[in-house]
């Protein structure tokens, strides 16, 4: 981990609360220093430097709150160098209440990851008329592009099969591990780690079919355990 923090003197760290009780959870942030992040961090040479060293980007959608101009800038690049740009929706007011950045960004995200919920606000605001999921991953992915042939689109539906899009545009679900409720201890995170999951194999140069899978196992390892934590064993 190489983390670039942008410093202020002015505003203190961020916190977040975070309430689990078994499935259900509840978060609730208040973002102080993040919240008055800037663009110019990016001007720096050493920070830029290692934007330019990067084969994959992944912004979550909470950052289109702070500073769009700077996820714009750094996905323009990755457009122009034919190189990956994941965004995740990330929450379902993200595509009800920030559209217009949203559409800003999303024409240089080859990768997109979404799931049930805010699948089905996207299609809404975007006045589709349908709530078949597979036909709005589809959407997603034939919406403008700039810099790459194809777009990969992901949903996850909780303890229903994944739907993606490959690059070819074949939509597929592919089924997850199933767990018992009383395997279930912390659901906070699931998403992140299926993310992370999928972006570590995708680094690695694995075939999409492979990312999916080791997002999968990595969302169903964490679901089992208390915090974002990791059991002592490999995909």
């Amino acid at each position: 981990m190489d983390a670039r923090y942008q410093e202020s003197s002015e505003y203190p760290t961020g916190k977040c609360a975070v309430l689990i009780t078994g499935q259900d959870r509840s978060l609730v942030t208040n973002l102080e220093a993040a919240n008055h992040f800037t663009v110019d961090h990016l001007d720096a040479a050493d920070n830029w430097a290692v934007v330019e060293e990067c084969k994959v980007y992944y912004s979550a959608g909470f950052f289109l709150t702070v500073c769009p101009a700077a996820m714009v800038r750094v996905a323009k690049y990755a457009s122009e160098n034919g190189k990956y740009f994941a965004f995740n929706l990330s929450a379902p007011f993200i595509p009800e209440f920030f559209k217009d950045p949203l559409m800003e960004v999303l024409p240089y995200a080859n990768l997109v990851f979404g799931n049930e919920s805010e699948a089905d606000v996207f299609a809404r605001v975007n006045n589709w008329e349908t709530t078949d999921r597979k036909e709005i991953a589809k959407k997603i992915s034939e919406m403008p592009l700039v810099g790459h042939k194809s777009r990969i689109v992901i949903i996850t539906q909780g303890a229903d099969d994944v739907i993606m899009v490959d690059e070819t545009g074949k939509v597929s679900e592919i089924p997850i591990c199933k767990v018992s409720k009383e395997e279930i201890v912390d659901t906070n995170g699931a998403g992140d780690a299926f993310v992370g999951g999928f972006i570590a194999q995708l680094a690695l140069g694995k075939s999409i079919d492979e990312c999916v899978k080791c997002g999968i196992w990595s969302a169903t390892e964490i679901i089992q355990r208390s915090g974002c934590t990791f059991p002592n064993k490999k995909f």
